[in-house]
């Protein structure tokens, strides 16, 4: 799955897991607002904004957000990319 690293003073990234092809990218124009895509490198759909005040509860609200929109075997829940 993916590990979320993000800091909220990037104002972009993106998490890639080469084993399944999903990818999340998530981007920010204030550091405190975060909107978040999901799918492939090739389809994406946004799935949900987050607010965050330090990396880590950034990076909380990620993983909260990609266990919502992923199963367990690594694909897309229906209408998200793969």
């Amino acid at each position: 799955m993916f590990k979320f690293d993000m800091h909220i003073e990037q104002n972009y990234a993106s998490f890639f897991d080469p084993e399944s092809g999903n990818a999340v990218f998530v981007d920010s124009f204030d550091n405190e607002v975060f909107d978040v895509r999901m799918g492939t490198l090739s389809y994406s759909a946004h799935v949900a904004t987050v607010h965050a005040l330090s990396n880590e509860e950034l990076n909380r609200k990620l993983s909260e957000v990609a266990a919502q929109h992923y199963d367990h075997n690594g694909t897309t829940t229906p209408g998200f990319g793969s």
